[in-house]
């Protein structure tokens, strides 16, 4: 919460001040109608004199035009102040969650990031605001009550005095045990929010497989445990206005038996005990104010520390300094480097531990070569890229670019020299030329031949808009091949260094994959190309092929080598062409074939590298 005060709300400390002190002189024409009111009945009528009442009377209009007039005008600019302090909490927290790793967004999830951007900051806005609306009124209102009636009657003053101590121990109890369950309500709805995510982007799939129902238990689950902890932390907070209540309602009955009885005993007036009535619930509302106050507080305390993790996590993956920029070369450590990647002897953990999602990678690649990637699912191939990329640090080895340490370069330098598309991209509600652009400045004629090369110009010139064409969330008005040829675009557009599909032609018939592959050669001839791929027709004309099993490298080289000497890719190749390596024929003994047939003797032949197809 220091944090957030000192960052955000104190530049707003001198408008703030104005407005506590317009906020003061109103609340203070609030507390002097009932004094006025006192002396009205206990002073002025007895004297029957007509024009001291209408006097008096005017008085008492003016105090309330005032203290209405006075509490508008702090409360405009208390939402004033609210509203801007929130905005900039939230501009810093969303770029902030925009610069985080890989690896601190996977540690904070992004249901819990977004619960943060708009629970949390929701949380701080209404405490801002609440904070300058009641956090002068309430006091003033409840010490300024007490002191008032001191001057009344001290006597009757001691009485409703007796109870604040009382008032006082309620609240700090139940404050003490809220914050802690407020935290655990948001960390209810961070899992909340994240399986109506989930739920809602895989409604399509949640329909065709007939599991609506066993989603919305799961649903149900999830809704009753937000329930239960609303329900926990609102009949804590339930406890403090009953208690108030109850208490303000005795210390009024003791105030009016005494009252009564110092009046029958001619040491105090009717209009002073009238008076106490009306500062009775001046306090009570000013107490009840409080109360709310310290209910808001538990939530912005919660929430204050859950956006102050997010914008106080530090650097995770810093740059590395000049001098540690040694090129490697494939364990050559003086020999100067050629290629433009090299990855030597690289190893990459999720957690950090001995679990390798890759291990040991050794491969190099030129300028302007193609190198094609394929492997069963979670052999590593998105790894791969995310490592080259830097979306994550390397648990071991070096990944060199141009002969320097991706670590070494700036994250903006470092990611300009790529185009890329993703496995599972993004389309997002805009245009097809704002998809494609995504707030670059490029030119028409840039867009239009991208769009070309990509093979999406036939289906952009059938939507009358052309590039101007609305696209919906996701692109759900837009087919698979449609979305894919449209981020190919978007890669394509700068003309990058590096061009990365990861399995980004996956949608496209056989025909249109080869048309792309060949558009972006022309189009991208210096350019070096990467492409992540199920279909060995999508990579078997690269200059390099890796073959991923397992997080190792199990297979380098031309698809002609890879045919003699990878039985693996061989079983892959044979189940997707019906292609034979050199010197593969009928009764031969293919290696890929009959080990295959080893592990499943009753295998038929024609099924032969099904499973390889399948995990590839």
């Amino acid at each position: 919460m220091k944090l957030l005060i000192g960052r955000y709300i104190k530049p707003y400390f001198p408008r703030m001040g104005v407005g506590f002190v317009i906020k003061f002189i109103g609340t203070v024409m609030d507390l002097c109608i009932p004094y006025i009111l006192a002396h009205i009945i206990d002073t002025v009528i007895p004297l029957r004199r007509g024009n001291l009442i209408f006097l008096w009377g005017l008085l008492m209009v003016l105090c309330s035009v005032l203290a209405v007039s006075f509490n508008i005008i702090a409360n405009r600019m208390a939402s004033w102040v609210a509203r801007c302090a929130t905005e900039n909490i939230r501009h810093d927290l969303f770029r902030r969650i925009m610069y985080l790793s890989n690896r601190q967004t996977d540690a904070f999830t992004k249901p819990s990031l977004i619960s943060r951007m708009t629970t949390d900051t929701y949380n701080m806005h209404h405490f801002i605001g609440m904070m300058q609306r009641l956090g002068v009124r309430a006091p003033i209102l409840l010490v300024g009550g007490v002191c008032v009636t001191f001057t009344l009657d001290p006597a009757m003053a001691a009485v409703l005095l007796g109870v604040m101590p009382l008032l006082t121990l309620v609240i700090v109890l139940v404050s003490r045990k809220s914050i802690p369950l407020y935290g655990k309500l948001q960390e209810a709805i961070d899992r909340f929010v994240r399986m109506v995510r989930e739920d809602i982007a895989g409604i399509r799939v949640i329909k065709s497989l007939s599991k609506t129902d066993y989603e919305t238990e799961k649903f149900r689950q999830i809704n009753r445990e937000v329930v239960r902890r609303e329900k926990g932390t609102g009949m804590l907070m339930a406890v403090i206005n009953p208690s108030m209540n109850i208490l303000l309602n005795l210390g009024l009955v003791a105030v009016i038996l005494v009252g009564a009885w110092r009046v029958n005993a001619g040491t105090s007036e009717v209009g002073k005990i009238l008076a106490f009535t009306t500062y009775f619930t001046i306090i009570l509302n000013a107490v009840m104010s409080v109360s709310r106050m310290f209910e808001m507080m538990s939530k912005a305390i919660s929430s204050a520390g859950r956006i102050r993790q997010v914008l106080e996590s530090g650097e995770d993956m810093p740059r590395l300094e000049a001098e540690e920029d040694v090129p490697l070369a494939l364990g050559e450590a003086s020999k100067p480097c050629p290629d433009q990647i090299l990855f030597d002897h690289v190893s990459f953990s999720y957690r950090g531990d001995d679990k390798y999602v890759l291990e040991d990678i050794c491969f190099s690649l030129k300028k302007g070569e193609t190198l094609g990637i394929i492997g069963e699912i979670g052999s590593g191939k998105s790894t791969l890229i995310s490592l080259l990329m830097r979306f994550y640090d390397a648990t071991g080895g070096r990944i060199l670019l141009e002969g320097r340490d991706v670590r070494s370069y700036e994250a903006g330098e470092l990611r300009e020299k790529f185009g890329v598309v993703f496995q599972n991209d993004t389309i997002f509600e805009d245009t097809i030329m704002g998809n494609v652009t995504l707030g670059r400045e490029m030119t028409r004629d840039q867009i239009t031949q991208a769009l070309t090369y990509a093979q999406a110009m036939d289906f952009v010139e059938k939507k009358g808009e052309q590039e101007e064409e609305a696209l919906n969330i996701r692109g759900a008005n837009l087919s698979g091949g449609q979305k894919q040829r449209v981020l190919i675009a978007r890669a394509l557009a700068k003309k990058p260094e590096i061009l990365i599909l990861d399995d980004s032609t996956s949608a496209l018939d056989y025909r249109t994959d080869a048309a792309l592959r060949k558009g972006i050669r022309s189009y991208m001839a210096d350019t070096t190309l990467i492409i992540v791929a199920q279909r060995i027709s999508s990579i078997r004309n690269a200059d390099r092929i890796l073959v991923l099993e397992g997080g190792r490298v199990i297979g380098c080289g031309t698809h002609q080598e890879l045919m003699r000497d990878c039985p693996v890719y061989g079983e892959i190749a044979r189940s997707q062409t019906g292609e034979t390596a050199p010197g593969d024929f009928a009764g031969s003994g293919e290696p890929g074939r009959a080990q295959a047939q080893a592990k499943d003797p009753g295998a038929a032949p024609g099924s032969v590298g099904k499973e390889a197809v399948g995990n590839a």
